[in-house]
């Protein structure tokens, strides 16, 4: 191991390399001073150039860091990821088809390192039948033509999968906390784990250059052992960044690392309104002992929306990144959570997603179809893709995708003296449609499966029933619902018996 500058670390890439790149989100565990040493020398030299990337989540702060400092043209070849919501530059240049952009599901990706590492022929899951990404269905392309895209459709003992083929890295950008004299790398300090380790091993085992940012070094042997997250034998290249973050949002925060517990009233409380409102009644789907993942958007509100009824400490709540109970975090933050019980590696984590250990999973929409089929990757101009979504969505054995029933220009107000809710202005764009503009939930499929899969939003309740068709259970007080629910949906909904009122007191504690 040798400890050197970020400038001298990137200089390992060379043209055409493909490198994969530790990190999660808004900064979580995200080796910054690497990228920025490598968008530096791209600027200041033109090299390397056609570079391949890979990392499972987005990672960004939306406006200049992350992966949006490799938006230049002619640096990146291909990006291969979950999202790029976090990173508009790459967006940008995948929809003027500069690059090649392959947004999939983020579990499988971690899983695939894991699998790179090991030299298998690569990940075969049956996650994603159906939507986007599987490969009959355009195999989760959103930018330039590929000659050889990343994932194959197969068929095992008859049943259809989708074939990941194996990453062969040739460079790693990771980040821990702390590496001591001989290269040990602890990650005390971070708010997330990922899959680095994998990522190591992948790259070492392909003879590959490993480098990792961490805040400082210290002697050898002083590292307790079992908080070496990545062993010295991997790490070729170690940077110091005594400035580096615990996320871009929180320049140092124990209660995402773990080391501190952060008292439920300190935190922010939920938005008056339809975010506040649309929480707390997809709160009402949680019962005790249940385990629940909370998506982005809207549903992160739900832990918020638990806490202050008190039933938190009676559910389990995950997130994709790996942490299992607390309150999960939201806006650039979400992907942390403070007050967790555990912290374990990404991967693992979707293995018990993927295997059905979910009883209820709180996702967003942006788009549905008559039949269930929601859209959350691509929609209105914008490329974001998946994350997690996929593999989340198609294992829990309870859906519950939260949102406003229009979006852009919503507003709502709600009269307490008569207990009824009002529609001040209308959303312009509808999001009840009769197709949805790129599936990445298979509504049919779900039905197939035996999910309960919910629809909330702020003036009405829908669920898929039997026969998949979406079906009105719920609408709000004072709603009418012809002029203000059926005639802003896209295509004819069930309503086989009178729908029920929408819990009054949800409305009162949101307005």
């Amino acid at each position: 191991m040798k400890v050197v500058d970020a400038d001298e670390a990137v200089r390992a890439i060379k043209p055409r390399d493909t490198v994969v790149i530790g990190g999660s989100g808004g900064g979580h565990a995200v080796p910054e001073s690497l990228l920025e040493a490598l968008e530096r020398r791209f600027l200041d030299d033109g090299s390397p150039t056609e570079l391949t990337t890979v990392h499972p989540v987005g990672i960004g702060d939306k406006s200049t860091k992350g992966l949006h400092r490799l938006r230049h043209q002619g640096l990146l070849k291909r990006v291969v990821c979950g999202t790029v919501v976090d990173a508009p530059g790459i967006a940008d240049a995948a929809s003027r088809k500069e690059i090649e952009l392959f947004t999939l599901p983020q579990g499988s990706l971690s899983q695939l390192m894991r699998e790179s590492a090991a030299k298998r022929p690569g990940l075969f899951t049956d996650v994603g039948i159906g939507t986007y990404v599987d490969p009959r269905l355009g195999g989760g392309r959103q930018g330039a033509e590929a000659a050889d895209p990343p994932s194959v459709a197969v068929e095992v003992d008859g049943r259809p999968l989708i074939h990941y083929r194996p990453v062969t890295p040739h460079v790693a950008l990771l980040r821990g906390t702390t590496a001591d004299t001989l290269g040990n790398i602890s990650m005390e300090g971070e708010a997330y784990f990922g899959e680095m380790l994998s990522m190591a091993q992948a790259v070492y085992n392909n003879g590959g250059t490993v480098i990792v940012q961490v805040a400082h070094v210290v002697e050898k042997h002083t590292l307790a052992p079992k908080s070496v997250k990545i062993p010295h034998f991997l790490v070729h290249l170690v940077v110091v960044a005594p400035d580096q973050t615990t996320t871009y949002e929180s320049a140092d925060n124990p209660g995402f690392a773990g080391t501190a517990r952060v008292p439920l009233d300190e935190l922010p409380p939920l938005p008056k309104g339809p975010r506040g409102l649309i929480a707390r009644r997809a709160a009402q789907e949680l019962f005790a002992g249940a385990v629940c993942n909370l998506g982005s958007g809207i549903s992160t509100g739900v832990a918020m929306a638990a806490a202050e009824s008190g039933v938190l400490d009676c559910v389990v709540l995950t997130n994709e990144q790996g942490l299992v109970g607390g309150l999960p975090m939201s806006g650039l933050d979400a992907g942390a959570a403070v007050n967790y019980d555990a912290m374990i590696d990404q991967p693992y984590q979707f293995d018990f997603y993927d295997g059905g250990g979910l009883d209820v999973a709180f996702l967003s929409f942006a788009e549905v179809s008559p039949h269930g089929d929601v859209n959350i990757s691509r929609f209105g101009g914008r490329i974001v893709g998946v994350g997690g979504f996929v593999n989340i969505s198609q294992g829990a054995r309870t859906v519950v995708f939260s949102g406003t029933l229009t979006a852009g220009g919503l507003a709502t107000s709600w009269n307490t003296a008569t207990g009824a809710l009002s529609v001040d202005a209308e959303g312009r764009a509808r999001r009840f449609v009769a197709e949805v503009e790129q599936v990445s939930f298979n509504g049919p499929l779900a039905v197939e499966r035996g999910q309960r899969v919910v629809f909330i939003t702020e003036r009405a309740v829908f669920e898929i029933n039997d026969r998949g068709d979406l079906e009105l259970v719920e609408v709000a007080p004072g709603v009418d619902v012809e002029r203000d629910v059926l005639a802003l949906v896209g295509f004819p909904v069930s309503i086989p018996h009178e729908p029920k009122e929408m819990d009054r007191s949800l409305f009162d504690r949101s307005y």
